[in-house]
This record gives C-alpha cells, structure tokens and sequence, in this order.
C-alpha cells in the first residue's frame, strides 16, 4: 500500500524551507493557519506571517499590494473561500499580473463533512477563466513540495489546489514538476486517462484493473492544468484513439473542458469524463462522497469501457 501524506502539511512545511532561504517571501492568511497548515511559517517566522482574520478579500489585496512591493506572498484559505474575493483575484492580482502565489486547501468533495458549503467543485472554472494566471493540481506531495518551490521561483500569479486528506504517494523522489508538462505515469496503446490530484492514483488503479482484461491504459497527470500540455494530448488522441479525463471537480471548466477543447480543434477522437456532474453534493465522508459522485478507479474503468466501445465502433467497417 502507498504511503499516505497530507499536501497541506507538505505546503506548510516546504513554506519553512523558502522562508530560510529567501527574506522575501511571506505568508498570508485569514483566521485558518491550522487547518492550511501555514501554522508551521508563523511559528519560525512570525513577522513575515500576517492573520487578517475572516477578511479573505482583504487578504487578497493586501497580498497584491507587497507583491507590488517586492515581496513573494503565498495566500491561503480554503478553496471555497475564493467566492468571497473573486473580484479582488481578478482585479488586484490578475489584471496587473501580480507575483501572488495563492495556495489554496480543502478543494474538492473530499472536504466532507463539512458539506455542500464548504466543498469547491468550481474553483477551477473560475481560476482558468483569468488571463495570466497559472493553475497547478498537485496529485501527491512529491509534486506538491515541487511546485510550491516552482512557483516562488517563478514570477506572476499562480493558484495551487490542495486538498484536505492525505493522499497516496505515486512519484518516486527523482520525479521533477514542470510547468506546461504532463507526466506520463504509464503508457500504453488502447486508450489515455487524462487526471489530476486525488484522481490521478484512481487513474492508476483502474489501469491495473483494465491491464488484466487486455486493455493497455497511457495515464497521463496533467497537474499543470493552466498552462496546459498540448502536445501530450494531441499525441495521447493520435497514438490511442480515445481518452477519458478525471477529476474532483464539475465536469464543466476544469480538465475535461480544457482537454475537449484541444481534442476538438486539433485531433478529434472520442471522449469520457469522470467528474461531478451538474449538481451540489451531500455531507458525508471522503470516500462515501467519492463513491457516490463516480470519482473512483471503478468510474474510471466504465468510462474507459465506454469510450473504447466508441473508438471500436468508428474504427469498424460499415
């Protein structure tokens, strides 16, 4: 069994590591810091730390503003929380092309319990949709710690999701995160899973399941969501014929969208989605709630079922 690790625990701790070796960054917050894990930097560095309270607009704008100064501020609250301080993102952050690092946590339904309220399934939508900035679905803490770095490194806004329970670890510690890059975790002929975050081991297992029924799997994770890897998708749909994405998110403007897009004007082959359909979700526990909005392997494997069925029909003769 795959270790299991926390990537808002990973965030927190690597936000230490870039404090120790770069004045500049600091770190933002509203009234969550034990829940984002931002915790970890105010305890080593608590001038460079600021709490604005139940304010996330405020924070946002206070955020734009050191970046304006020089600073490197990473922002975080939960991921449903952007709805309170969309204006401010597009306004004090986007538009100037601003070095703001939002790091986001608790995305998703595997928030659970908390309930529909509190679970963002549209915070992908919404960051796409700003021009200059750059989305990044972490699938593991590997990858995590990576574009945590990545991005303080890296000039101009980015928003990183994360989620709230640990998740398995599926890269090996030579894994290097690119920007604009897809990782091929597996390859293969018959069809392509496109996935990112917790549905990227789902996609994995399924490919397991469906290799001992003859069906050769390419997993791709598409962890940089924004900008996209193009030439991976257009090569998955020349090369296999068919692909099906995932994610814990709505079906609508998140990976299946962008991946659709590309497909439709570059090399059209059929398609599945795993994903939330139109709809809010219940309160429950991570995994039940997973189960019962179809984002596990064995979704993966009927839409994988499906689309090859697709595929096979346009391939037969008339």
């Amino acid at each position: 069994m795959a270790e299991l690790v926390s990537l808002r625990e990973t965030y927190g701790k690597t936000l230490v590591e870039l404090g120790r070796t770069n004045p500049d960054v600091v770190v933002l917050d509203s009234d969550l810091c034990k829940s984002t894990m931002t915790q970890y930097f105010l305890k080593e560095y608590p001038k460079r730390t600021f709490d604005v309270g139940i304010a996330e607009a405020n924070m946002i704008s206070i955020a734009g503003g050191m970046a304006a100064s020089g600073k490197i501020p990473f922002a975080s609250t939960f991921a449903v929380f952007l709805g309170r301080c969309f204006d401010q993102i597009r306004m004090s952050i986007a538009q100037p092309g601003l070095n703001v690092k939002l790091v986001i946590t608790h995305a998703g339904l595997s928030v659970g319990e908390d309930g529909a309220s509190h679970q963002a399934i549209e915070d992908l939508a919404l960051m796409c949709s700003l021009p200059g900035f750059r989305v990044i679905v972490p699938a593991d803490s590997i990858e995590a710690a990576q574009a945590v770095k990545f991005v303080a490194e890296t000039y101009g806004p980015f928003y990183v999701r994360l989620g709230r329970p640990a998740v398995p670890v599926i890269h090996s510690a030579e894994y290097k995160f690119r920007l604009g890059k897809a990782d091929v975790m597996r390859d293969g002929k018959d069809v392509s899973i496109l996935a990112i975050g917790i549905m990227v081991a789902e996609a994995l297992e399924a490919a397991k399941t469906l290799a001992a029924e003859g069906i050769n799997c390419r997993v791709l994770n598409m962890s940089s969501l924004k900008p996209i890897d193009e030439a991976a998708i257009v090569k998955a749909a020349l090369e296999t014929g068919a692909i099906v994405t995932a994610e814990e998110h709505l079906e609508h403007g998140g990976l299946g969208s962008q991946v659709a897009k590309i497909v439709a004007r570059r090399q059209p082959v059929p398609m599945e989605f795993v994903a939330i359909q139109d709809t809010y979700a219940q309160s429950g526990k991570p995994a039940d709630l997973l189960q019962r909005y179809g984002l596990t392997s064995a979704a993966v494997v009927e839409k994988v079922r499906a689309v090859l069925k697709r595929k096979n029909s346009t391939l037969s003769p008339c």
